[in-house]
């Protein structure tokens, strides 16, 4: 991979990181909730009831201040066990409107927060029922859970397990004390070690960690250190995330700006190259913008043989199917439809107490909305576009149809970030990492002049 700092400065401009499009800052609050459910009902029985569903725990223990999420400060048991009855109310409604009278099938389940360890043992396992009462679980369906290596136990780890799950994602960052304590997350490697060991003990066959890059103090030397610690933990997967600097949305954040200490934006690349390089170098496959696995994951056979996709949790082997959200903020997903619950916990409990859908916008897709995001995805996905193939799926001359979109990627061909064969392009391994921008060129409601305060930098 060649690194030009040059061609750093010249693309590091807000854009979307395309976990759907149109992205969510095009959903609406006047698309009535009636008529986009009745699009996913539409949706899910034409792809034969089969769903995957996303559940927001948004309690943390405490607030890590890079955090992006959307979480809440851990209350007590009362509040929390207050949470999973809207959860049950909001399941029950989501299943009424959108099953079409046949059962719902649960193909793949997956716990975000927030802290979903942060839940008790029964308290998991009601979860586990309000589910069982309202979807019909697939014999294998694929189960996971993000965990807070701080709240792991045992017995929360069996519970989970009893669910079903056999995939756990981690939050790691980095090991080295001095970021910790820069980013108000003090969690010593022995804690990270001990929450695998509990994971494998329960049978847990895909372990991923989340890393972070681009935090305060961090160096090429000191995450070279963090590398060696993780790598010494074997895990299956890892997502390495570029720190992204929002205090507009997420004010906390503002209290790193006090540390003094952020990489430069060159020095931020070139600890990225020297990951993608340590990991590369050490079994893993550089799935696509942040995400890595072992070769024989199945993500890397996914990528291998194409069928890699992407959707809200980044890349996947199940992100076509519909996804309904639980929870509040949650993003419920058809192949023609979105829809985002309430982003604070009063609205959104006020709207499942009040018994209706506690949803705040979203948005029917055009077609044209439909194409593009294949185009995206494929190019996020596939690390190329095939002008012809595209061409028959969408029944057009491609090349004409979208003739403005290919002449804004000639100046990036010229600083070699594709490369165009004769029906199509390739993304170089310098391009990947400006695999955001060059998807830019087909988003039909980017602006670059809008987009300061609402994207994070692309790289």
């Amino acid at each position: 991979m060649n690194v030009d700092l040059e061609l750093v400065r010249k693309y590091n401009v807000p854009g979307p990181r395309y976990t759907s499009y149109p992205t969510a800052l095009q959903f609406r609050e006047d698309v009535p909730a009636k008529s986009i459910l009745r699009v996913m009902r539409e949706d899910i029985s034409a792809g034969g009831n089969a769903v995957s569903v996303y559940i927001h725990i948004p309690f943390c223990r405490s607030l890590c201040w890079y955090c992006g999420c959307t979480n809440v400060p851990a209350g007590t048991d009362a509040a929390t066990d207050r949470y999973i009855d809207f959860l049950a109310r909001e399941a029950a409604q989501k299943r009424y409107e959108l099953s079409s009278g046949a059962p719902l099938i649960l193909r793949q389940l997956h716990f975000g927060g927030g802290t979903p360890s942060i839940l008790s043992p029964k308290q998991i396992d009601r979860v586990s029922a309000i589910l069982r009462e309202n979807f019909v679980f697939a014999d294998d369906a694929e189960i996971s859970v993000e965990l807070d290596p701080r709240t792991v136990t045992a017995e929360n780890v069996a519970a989970f397990r009893r669910l079903g799950c056999a995939r756990a994602s981690l939050g790691v960052q980095d090991f080295d004390p001095k970021v910790q304590l820069a980013i108000h997350r003090i969690q010593p490697a022995k804690v990270v070690r001990d929450a695998i060991a509990l994971l494998r003990e329960n049978d847990f066959y895909s372990i991923n960690f989340d890393l972070i890059y681009g935090l305060p103090f961090q160096t090429e030397k000191s995450y070279a250190q963090t590398l060696d610690g993780v790598l010494a933990l074997n895990p299956d997967r890892l997502s390495v995330f570029s720190y992204a600097h929002v205090p507009w949305i997420k004010p906390q954040q503002k209290l790193l700006e006090e540390t003094g200490a952020f990489p430069s934006p060159d020095e931020k690349l070139m600890l990225f190259k020297s990951i993608i390089e340590r990991l590369t170098r050490s079994g893993f496959v550089y799935i696509g913008m942040d995400h890595f696995a072992r070769e024989n994951d199945e993500l890397a056979h996914a990528l291998r043989e194409r069928r890699l996709q992407r959707n809200f949790e980044g890349y996947s082997t199940h992100a076509g199917l519909p996804i309904i959200g639980l929870g509040m903020s949650s993003i419920s997903q058809s192949a023609r439809a979105f829809l985002q619950n309430e982003k604070t916990l009063a609205d959104y409990g006020k709207r499942v107490a009040a018994g209706t859908i506690p949803c705040s916008k979203g948005l029917i897709l055009t077609d044209e909305d439909c194409c593009r995001r294949e185009i995206i995805m494929r190019i996020m996905c596939d690390l190329g576009l095939d002008f012809n193939a595209m061409g028959e799926r969408f029944a057009c001359s491609f090349q004409e149809k979208y003739s403005a979109e290919i002449e804004k990627l000639r100046p990036l061909a010229d600083d070699g970030l594709i490369e165009f064969h004769g029906n199509g392009f390739s993304v170089t391994g310098t391009g990947r990492l400006f695999i955001r921008n060059i998807a830019m060129a087909f988003d039909e409601y980017f602006s670059p002049g809008g987009a300061e305060n609402r994207h994070s930098k692309t790289v």
